[in-house]
């Protein structure tokens, strides 16, 4: 009987240090997300895409992912840098005297940092900085080869139809 107990007890013990060292494990291997630094570095690639975008070197648009798809309003999905290119030539170069900025009013990091979900305003204006286009947009980056790269994104205009 006195053997028994001895044994219950060192197994319990050993238990008890395995489920300890299980517990540290898990938290030694935690990522911190430093949440304004995601904002911060997700602004400053909306920045570079509003000035690729203003500045008409649409060639040079490194925003999106080679798989990336956007949505937009009332139009079929945009998959792919062809049809992208295309999309930009017909609608953002011939009005190049118009400005989009971007800005980024929230992030979602995922546990690990590796994709970012924003949640951002976006603002067109005229040659004389009337605007003349206002919206929010969501979009979805992954970060490929140390920098967040857009796969998803869609907006919608404040705007009202015609």
């Amino acid at each position: 009987m006195k053997n028994m107990f001895v044994k219950g007890i060192v197994f319990g013990c050993l238990f008890l240090l395995m489920a300890s060292c299980n517990t540290n494990a898990e938290k030694s291997t935690s990522v911190v997300i430093d949440i304004e630094q995601v904002k911060i570095d997700i602004q400053t690639r909306e920045n570079q895409f509003a000035e690729v975008l203003n500045s008409g070197e649409l060639k040079k648009i490194g925003y999106y992912a080679d798989d990336a798809v956007t949505f937009y309003q009332n139009m079929a999905p945009i998959r792919g840098k062809e049809e992208r290119y295309e999309f930009y030539k017909t609608d953002v170069a011939p009005n190049n005297k118009n400005k989009i900025s971007f800005t980024t009013t929230e992030v979602f990091p995922s546990k690990d940092g590796v994709q970012v979900l924003e949640i951002g305003y976006y603002t067109v204006v005229d040659s004389t900085n009337t605007a003349i286009n206002t919206g929010n947009y969501m979009s979805l980056f992954e970060k490929r080869d140390g920098q967040y790269v857009c796969l998803r994104d869609m907006s919608a205009s404040d705007m009202l139809l015609d």
